[in-house]
């Protein structure tokens, strides 16, 4: 159902805002053990199944970068290049000239990782904070948003939203964050997980999401707009959306019961998944496998396509399917672009997807 009216206040329970440079010290202080701010919490990879198809042949680095909704919008992604390091951006927010937004590949930054130089933008464990805080000096130089203080979270793979009217002191635990005020770059870090970015042009609104499949499970994306409803008077029908480079439905195994878990929130939920299934399909010849009863092997992993799932739920938020940007880009695929958690492991750099209003 599309969002043209504000929702009721029981949608935006995690909802949290951190007005006038308030001290935002209601999100935890981690040590030292808990230095990446890209997530507190891993979800643990499923199993490498072996590949039922052919893998694509990949695209070669261009200058350009099409959209898997150029069906709907003929724009193509844009790359930004500055002393070697890459910004993809979408034409349609680019153009506004007091918006600042982009989101990071690989190359360019001074972070070593198996031998090549990269642009690494979350504290790891196998990288400095010195290089770290580099790579984002060099990120920010590149877009031209030097003025602009970096927003990040501590992400948990949630459905909370912070609401910021200034940086906050200490930074808050969450998945998504709002704001109307110039001088903020809110930003979401990624290593295969769905990044997305919302800006109303109208009401000079903006927002950035972090959407696994446990935030998106949980409309993550649909409560950050209905929270820019809520405070910033957006509409659905003006708002523009980019979702960035993440894993492709080429790629991304689950298990099973994340489709049970899926089905039970959407109706739809099948048309995201290569072959749907929830492991409670009957086996007619289960005696060919030779195991007795109850002793069956477990289901064969699914694909799941997060970025048609995230696609599809901004549409019945409201959204015009022309102002959806979707890159096609996959973080597994692409690893000479992009990183990607589950091909890379804890040794995987981090994405960074920012979104500002200039001062």
């Amino acid at each position: 159902m599309p969002l043209d009216r504000p929702l009721d206040a029981l949608h935006f329970s995690n909802v949290h805002s951190h007005p006038n440079d308030q001290d935002a010290s209601s999100a935890p202080v981690f040590g030292p053990a808990a230095d990446s701010d890209y997530t507190v919490r891993v979800v643990a990879p499923t199993k490498t199944l072996t590949p039922r198809r052919k893998a694509r042949k990949r695209p070669p680095v261009a200058q350009t970068f099409p959209s898997v909704s150029s069906a709907r919008s003929t724009s193509n992604w844009i790359e930004r290049k500055v002393r070697g390091i890459q910004i993809l951006q979408v034409p349609a927010l680019a153009k506004l000239p007091w918006l600042v937004h982009g989101f990071s590949t690989r190359p360019g930054g001074v972070s070593l990782l198996d031998s090549e130089k990269v642009l690494n933008l979350g504290f790891t464990e196998w990288d400095s904070k010195e290089n770290v805080l580099e790579n984002r000096r060099r990120f920010q130089s590149t877009l031209g948003a030097t003025d602009l203080k970096l927003v990040s979270l501590k992400q948990i793979h949630s459905d909370v939203i912070h609401l910021f009217d200034a940086a906050p002191a200490e930074t808050c635990q969450g998945d998504a964050s709002t704001t109307s005020r110039p001088g903020l770059l809110l930003a979401v870090q990624t290593a295969d997980c769905v990044p997305i970015l919302l800006v109303d042009p109208k009401k000079r609104a903006i927002a950035a999401v972090h959407a696994g499949w446990r935030g998106t499970l949980q409309r993550i994306v649909v409560k950050a707009i209905g929270q820019m409803q809520m405070q910033f008077k957006a509409k659905p029908s003006d708002i523009l959306a980019a979702i960035g480079p993440s894993i492709g439905g080429c790629c991304y195994e689950v298990g099973t019961e994340v489709a049970t878990q899926f089905l039970s929130q959407f109706a739809e939920a099948p048309e995201w998944f290569d072959e749907f299934r929830t492991g409670d399909e009957p086996n007619p010849i289960q005696w060919l496998n030779m195991m007795p009863p109850g002793h069956q092997p477990p289901p064969k992993n699914v694909l799941l396509d997060l970025r048609k799932a995230n696609r599809a739920q901004l549409l019945d938020a409201g959204l015009r399917a022309k102002n959806i940007f979707v890159s096609d880009l996959c973080t597994a695929c692409r690893r000479d672009l992009l990183f990607s958690y589950r091909k890379e492991g804890p040794q995987s750099g981090r994405l960074m997807s920012v979104i500002g209003i200039r001062s």
